[in-house]
This record gives structure tokens, C-alpha cells and sequence, in this order.
């Protein structure tokens, strides 16, 4: 089963766009920093039938050293097999690294898709995008203040029909090239929920294509603006991941059922707000 299909059926049977991320910070961890891989596989237990998918952001596993690997494989192992997993690594380099981490993320780790950045080009992607089972995630328009320090760039397009020269966005440059791109449909773009705006543009622009947006909940993302803006037309087409606000929703020994109580407020919001939505 691909990871899309894979998708399709864990939003249908969950009835759900949240993706939670799980990103142990071990300064916040009710467990302490020996006990990441117990406090994950709480949070899963408690959430998985309310999620249609997660998102382990690798940095913080590997800041650990080898017990963060450790606890990474034990995240995994604990994940349902019905339930996909987009490994947030954001990697990107020439073709033939691009190739051992394709290789690491999909075969040793097993993630069902992956995050990765454009800035090398298409040869540095094709390891991923061959991965006809898998997805790819490309980064588009991030949620951190700083994205408009290189994404908001213009870029010369063409001559256009007047005296000046046509240009767009560097984001929407990386949107049209990954429309391009995605020969195999495995490949969608990762959106933030803290530019709509941006987002109801590149919906526009992409209108079957999948986005995973992070930004909403600790960075102060617009749910109802994302949803409002990026739905696509059959209402779907939106992964909103939260990380924060579900995972220390408590600090004390209830973390696991107040990550529960978080997850499934957002999930029906997004759900609320999709009818609300769908109705107009």
C-alpha cells in the first residue's frame, strides 16, 4: 500500500486531518530524558485512533545520541501498522547522498514518506520521488518568522506582456517546479499554517495536491484561515500537524490523557470547520 492510500484510509477511518508530531524536548517530559521512547508510546496509545497520521521531527532524537535512536526505533515499533509515519528530516543534497538517505529513512527507518528541501534541484529529489510507494514532502512555504527572508524573493519567471519583467515568489517558483516534479503523484508540499494567504495561493496553483502544514496550536498558526484557504476540492487535501499542544498538554503524571483530551479538540474543530465549510 502506498503512503497516500495509506492516508486516504487512516483520514477516513479517523474521520481526521491532525497529524501529531512527536518531538521530545526532555526539559518538558514528565518522564525526564531517560524516558522518551514510554512517554511516545503513551501519547500514541492515547491518540492513534485520532490521528491519520504522525510526524517524529528527527532532530530531536538525534540530539540525544544513541538513546534518542533508540527511542526513535521504539517510537516506530509502537506506531499501529494502519497509521503512517512522515519522518520530518528535511534532507536535501546531491544525488548520490540523496540516495543513502532515501536509503536510510525509508529502509532502515521505514518511514511511509519524508520531508526534503528543493534547493539542490531535481536530481537531488528523484532518490525520494522513485519511491513510488512512498511520499515526499517538499519545502514550500515554512511556518518560522524567517520565512520570508528567502522565500518571499522574487524570481524572474519570463518577459512578460509589459515593460518589466514577470516575476513571482521563490515559494510559488518551488510550487510550480514540483507540480513538474511530480510525475508519480507521490509528491505534495509542506505549507505553513501561519502564512493563509500564501497557502490559498499555492492551493490555486496545486489544487490535487497534498499539504502538510505545520504552525498551528505554539506557533500560532489560523486553523479556520488554513482550512478555509487549503482544503481542496473533495475537502481533504490537508495533513495539520500539531506537536505542543497535544504532547505537553500536562506535565504531571495525566500527560498521556490530556494529550488525548488536546488531540481530539483539535481533530473535531478540523472537523467542525470542514463541514462548516464544505456547506457554503
Amino acid at each position: 500500500m502506498g503512503f497516500f492510500q495509506k492516508l486516504a484510509r487512516a483520514v477516513a477511518r479517523n474521520d481526521s486531518l491532525l497529524c501529531v508530531g512527536l518531538d521530545p524536548d526532555p526539559e518538558r517530559l514528565p518522564l525526564g530524558a531517560d524516558g522518551v521512547a514510554a512517554f511516545q508510546r503513551a501519547i500514541i496509545e492515547a491518540t492513534a485512533d485520532l490521528v491519520c497520521a504522525y510526524k517524529p521531527n528527527l532532530a530531536f532524537y538525534e540530539a540525544l545520541g544513541e538513546p534518542g535512536l533508540r527511542a526513535l526505533r521504539d517510537t516506530l515499533a509502537a506506531v499501529p501498522s494502519d497509521v503512517p509515519v512522515i519522518g520530518d528530516a528535511k534532507r536535501g543534497d546531491v544525488a548520490h547522498t540523496a540516495r543513502a538517505y532515501a536509503r536510510a529513512m525509508f529502509d532502515h527507518w521505514g518511514f511511509d514518506a519524508v520531508t526534503v528541501s528543493p534547493y539542490l534541484g531535481a536530481d537531488s529529489l528523484e532518490p525520494f520521488l522513485e519511491r513510488e510507494d512512498r511520499g515526499v514532502f517538499l519545502v514550500c512555504r515554512t511556518s518560522n518568522p524567517g520565512a520570508r527572508d528567502l522565500q518571499d524573493l522574487p524570481v524572474l519567471i519570463g518577459e512578460g506582456h509589459g515593460p518589466m519583467p514577470a516575476t513571482r515568489p521563490l515559494f510559488e517558483v518551488v510550487a510550480g517546479r514540483a507540480k513538474e516534479w511530480n510525475t508519480r503523484g507521490n509528491l505534495g508540499l509542506v505549507v505553513g499554517a501561519t502564512y493563509p494567504e500564501e497557502l490559498g495561493r499555492l492551493r490555486e496553483m496545486c489544487p490535487q495536491m497534498t499539504f502538510l502544514v505545520p504552525g498551528v496550536g505554539a506557533q500560532g498558526g489560523d486553523l479556520e484561515a488554513s482550512l478555509r484557504r487549503g482544503l481542496d476540492a473533495d475537502g481533504g487535501g490537508l495533513i495539520i500537524n500539531v506537536s505542543r499542544q497535544v504532547l505537553y498538554a500536562s506535565s504531571g503524571e495525566d500527560f498521556a490523557a490530556a494529550a488525548r483530551q488536546a488531540a481530539l479538540a483539535v481533530r473535531d474543530e478540523i472537523r467542525r470547520l470542514r463541514q462548516v465549510i464544505s456547506s457554503r
